[in-house]
């Protein structure tokens, strides 16, 4: 079972992470959600806590909405995950609708389509 960080947009993208939380109690999902982004403001290095939270997943998931591009909370958690040489993946969020990606992705991240089928993959390695 993988542990995974899951890194989403508070502001407009709670309900992703909310649908991707509803999937990890399926039974046969390869994962379960360690962790998260943070709403909240950390006292002192909020970004040394967040890397502290990565030390103990195997994954980060990064769940893109329309607004990802200006969500500053999720570029840094990708680029702490970068930093710490944390596997991660990008997944469309929405349907029908323009999703984008944080600031800190690479020009070479694709955004993977949200099915059952890929999330397993995805976390599995397949990328």
């Amino acid at each position: 079972m993988k542990r995974a960080f899951i890194s989403f947009d508070y502001d407009h993208d709670e309900d992703l992470r909310n649908l991707l939380a509803g999937q990890a109690k399926h039974p046969d999902t390869p994962f379960e959600i360690k962790d998260r982004s943070i709403k909240d403001h950390l006292p002192g290095d909020w970004k040394e806590k967040v890397r502290r939270r990565m030390d103990n997943v195997d994954v980060v998931i990064v769940l893109c909405g329309e607004h990802t591009h200006t969500a500053r909370g999720v570029a840094d958690e990708l680029e702490i995950a970068k930093q710490c040489r944390k596997p991660y993946f990008l997944l469309w969020g929405r349907n029908g609708a323009t999703c984008t990606k944080p600031t800190t992705a690479l020009a070479t991240d694709k955004i993977y389509k949200w099915t059952w089928d890929n999330l397993k993959a995805l976390i599995d390695g397949a990328r």
